[in-house]
């Protein structure tokens, strides 16, 4: 049977979620800001979850329906039959997000929808469902626009970019399915050198070095899927059982970073994702290390205000970062996330390409750098 889902990601990424999930199963797959809105079976919802290294949720479209007030939305989700979906045994939490919505407060949206949930449990079988906001067992998500919405269930469960690997917290990590966009963003192949020379907790070595592998991003969590009514567990059995070939030649991945703790951390997240035989991490200072070969990739998600560092110390930091690619890294195709847009004016070289990305909610830019000696510097 075909249903209609929602897989969320960060912005910037929905025309590569959309090959991938194309990929794996998804049909009639489109690009939507924020996400992408799919069809498929529960074959190709148990893959999206468990193969999608970039989508944040995979949401289930369990219902549509028009609205004016808080009184009619209330009646919409009262009239679903939620029963039918998931039992009255699990732990509920619900999310209402709007978009353009005459409603004055979402708080009280987001109460109304829950009120109706428990009173239509309550209807049919004398009890209501107990409410968790922290770690509930069931999500149920109310999109509302002007005149009307859309209720989900998330079939995620925790965000998908949790895959269950993180041992430790470096200083402002990336999310890992933005780490895993950037990857593919830049254009690298397992048989390349790819370098994060300012690696922190080792999130995008970690991301591409599963890629490289064929590890599947959620094998080693579980999902919302597996406690609504429409589980089937053979079928996940079958889906969990699939393999991708993994890349047979030599893999040249290299970090470093100049703060020991940064480093350990990073240790100690390749060892959880099954990955550190592949990972070669040294102490450096990107000013100052050279290159691990002639040509390659690098990724670095450098330091910028909103995280580390005030304003005069990134001006002065930039330069010598831009002089310190002109001289050990020629021939390379450097790449940087950043949601200081004066990085391309202080590194003081010119991009090759400039990609908007999110980095939760803050805007940044996927900056790429060209490096060739003596050129693509600012007069």
């Amino acid at each position: 049977m075909t249903e209609s889902f929602f897989a969320t990601a960060p912005r910037g990424l929905e025309s590569l979620l959309v090959s991938e999930l194309t990929v794996l199963g998804a049909r009639e797959a489109r690009a939507v800001p924020g996400g992408v809105v799919f069809q498929g079976d529960w074959e190709a919802c148990y893959r999206a979850n468990l193969w999608s290294r970039l989508a944040s949720r995979v949401l289930w479209r369990v219902g549509e329906f028009s609205y004016r007030d808080d009184k009619s939305l209330y009646d919409a989700a009262r009239g679903l039959d939620w029963a039918r979906l998931f039992g009255v045994d699990r732990t509920l939490r619900v999310n209402v997000s709007a978009q353009k919505s005459p409603l004055k407060s979402l708080d009280f949206a987001t109460l109304r929808v829950k009120d109706a949930v428990c009173d239509r449990f309550r209807d049919e079988l004398g009890r209501r469902p107990s409410v968790d906001r922290a770690s509930p067992d069931v999500r149920v998500h109310a999109f509302l626009e002007a005149a009307s919405g859309a209720f989900y269930l998330d079939t995620s469960g925790e965000p998908l970019f949790k895959r269950g690997w993180r041992a430790g917290r470096a200083e402002a990590p990336l999310r890992e399915n933005l780490a895993a966009g950037i990857v593919m963003l830049s254009g690298w192949r397992p048989g390349e050198p790819l370098l994060d020379p300012m690696c922190g907790g080792g999130t995008l070595l970690v991301e591409a070095a599963a890629m490289a592998r064929g590890r599947a991003p959620g094998a080693k969590r579980g999902f919302g899927f597996e406690r609504l009514r429409a589980f089937d567990p053979a079928l996940w059995r079958r889906v969990q059982h699939e393999e991708r070939k993994p890349f047979d030649g030599k893999l040249e991945l290299f970090g470093s970073d100049n703060d020991p703790q940064a480093l350990k951390a990073a240790r100690r997240n390749l060892a959880e994702a099954g990955v550190e035989r592949w990972v070669s991490l040294e102490q450096a200072d990107v000013l100052e290390r050279a290159a691990p070969a002639g040509a390659g990739v690098l990724i670095a998600n450098p330091p910028y205000g909103e995280r580390i560092g005030t304003e005069e110390e990134l001006a002065a930091f930039y330069p010598r970062l831009g002089n310190a690619l002109k001289k050990h890294f020629a021939g390379w195709r450097c790449h940087f996330l950043t949601a200081d847009l004066r990085l391309p004016k202080l590194i003081r070289l010119q991009p090759a390409r400039r990609v908007p990305l999110y980095n939760g909610a803050l805007e940044c830019r996927l900056y790429e750098f060209a490096i060739v000696a003596g050129s693509h510097r600012r007069k």
